[in-house]
């Protein structure tokens, strides 16, 4: 057990830092930060833990809100390690394979593994052609996972400087090409391209606008492949919470946070909706970062995040969400499975620079009772089917779209993959753009914040340390480096070069 952790309890810090949000980016800040002295307190407005990582309970099913594809285990782990515990006593992470289905509209499908020789039978399968170009598409993906991943995955590019150190490897990646035109060079088939670029649709971004550098997403799965957590991600939250509980560190549920509070432009706490005041030295906000910066900081103290930076900021895509649970057990659907419509650029082209809601779409399928048949009553399934849609620029007015546009995607699961679904449904409800504005806070209902483009990204994108007011510091999905698991943790690994050990007043004997 590292030195420091025996005496988290037994100390009185100098300095006291509030977590606002206690989702996985707030859970993993709260840790490190009690690992480094803080006496820490996380304020979470929630009933529970978890923020986008939610659970959702219902006659038995079992229902993760959010993220349920979980990459890159090692960076969870290294929570647990810093703890002096391991995770695999608390969580039970199961590997996926094959990672993703892949379905087209005309029934073909590609089953998206972490074996180059079986991902290499599949690409052949759809454009002999193509496997030299795949190999060579490969090797350019390896060389972004090592200068974006390994080496600049948790640098905090809090100055000009450090993007300037990081200028000659993002000219390495060529990181001003889109992901979709590396793909493209590289493989012919229409499909395959689908294949190799669908990932950044995964953390909210465009694969014809969002860098080449999200290349690196594939060899980040090939390297550490793609898991899941019996129980649920839940069950990592639940983890995370316990690694808390062990530090001492106490987690309010049911606390909104109505102000950050700003002295000469220092934070000196937060003040509740009741009215109460918390004192700090330090706050980490886990909550969307554009919200923040307008509902809970005085415009006067917001000079570079101001009110107009924001607004003219290019937002990531929402997000409509079905979970159902039917009476009926669907064998043949595996754990991950991507339904892919007819249009693809196109479709892409609606939804981020449209903001039109289609009639059409491509869907995320998720079936947990794949692997874990706890998660629903004996002999039924528990579901969740993800349709990216626009932001609310959109203008669509989800109480009335909500439920056509839940038929429409009933309807089309009827007819390709879940056959008898309307007459086995017993459990159903919606997630909506209108919900990620209401009850996560996520400014225009965007499920992951700015849009990751190159030029809203690194230094470009939120810092983990506020450009503007000392002792604050951004943590989650709308921060740097961005979203999905590994971003949002990388997000308060990054606060490790940032916020320096506590000064320890005094130590109780015992």
């Amino acid at each position: 057990m590292p030195e420091n952790i025996a005496t988290v309890g037994n100390v009185h810090a100098s300095e006291r830092a509030l977590v606002i949000g206690a989702g996985f980016g707030g859970l993993a800040a709260a840790i490190r930060l009690a690992i480094k002295g803080y006496d820490v307190q996380v304020l979470e407005r929630l009933g529970d833990a978890g923020g986008r990582a939610y659970v959702h309970r219902r006659n038995g099913f079992t229902f993760d809100a959010g993220p349920t594809i979980i990459t890159a285990p090692f960076l969870l782990e290294e929570l647990w390690s810093l703890c002096g515990k391991k995770m695999s006593n608390d969580v039970d992470l199961r590997a996926m394979d094959p990672f993703y289905q892949i379905r087209f509209a005309d029934g073909r499908i590609f089953n998206y593994t972490g074996d180059l020789e079986r991902m290499k039978q599949e690409v052949a399968k759809f454009s002999p052609s193509d496997l030299p170009g795949y190999l060579r598409f490969l090797e350019e993906a390896e060389y972004c996972y090592k200068l974006g991943f390994e080496e600049l995955g948790d640098v905090a590019f809090d100055s000009l400087k450090d993007l300037v150190k990081a200028f000659p490897s993002l000219v390495k990646m060529r990181a001003w090409n889109n992901l979709y035109s590396l793909v493209a060079k590289h493989i012919k088939d229409p499909q395959l391209r689908e294949v190799m670029s669908f990932h950044p649709l995964l953390i909210g971004g465009n694969p014809f606008s969002v860098t080449s550098v999200y290349a690196l997403i594939n060899s980040l799965e090939r390297k550490w492949g793609v898991h899941s957590a019996m129980g649920g991600t839940g069950s990592i939250i639940k983890g995370l919470v316990g690694l808390l509980n062990g530090l001492g560190v106490r987690i309010r549920y049911a606390s909104t946070v109505k102000k950050i509070n700003i002295v000469e432009n220092k934070v000196t706490g937060v003040t509740l909706e009741n009215g109460e005041v918390l004192f700090a030295n330090k706050v980490v906000c886990n909550a969307d970062t554009a919200w923040t910066y307008k509902n809970l900081i005085d415009p006067e103290h917001r000079k570079i995040w101001t009110d107009k930076k924001i607004e003219n900021g290019k937002y990531s895509m929402s997000l409509f969400v079905w979970y159902f649970g039917t009476k009926k057990q669907y064998p043949k659907i595996p754990h991950h499975m991507m339904l892919l419509g007819k249009r693809y650029k196109t479709l892409l082209e609606d939804i981020f620079k449209r903001h039109h809601l289609a009639k059409d779409f491509s869907l995320y399928l998720h079936r947990p009772t794949a692997t874990d048949p706890n998660l629903a009553p004996p002999e039924c399934d528990t579901f969740y089917v993800l349709s990216p849609v626009p932001h609310l620029d959109s203008g669509t007015d989800w109480k009335q779209e909500a439920e056509p546009y839940r038929k429409a995607i009933a309807k089309m699961l009827e007819e390709t993959v879940l056959p008898g679904l309307q007459e086995n449904l017993v459990e159903s409800f919606v997630m909506t753009p209108e919900d990620f504005k209401d009850r996560l806070l996520s400014y225009k209902g965007a499920a992951f914040g700015l849009e990751p483009l190159l030029t809203q990204s690194a230094w470009f994108r939120p810092h983990n340390r506020s450009e503007d007011i000392e002792g604050l510091y951004m943590v989650g999905a709308s921060t740097h480096p961005g979203a999905g698991i590994p971003g949002v943790l990388s997000s308060a690994k990054a606060l490790d070069s940032l916020i320096a050990p506590a000064k320890i007043l005094s130590q109780n004997a015992r």
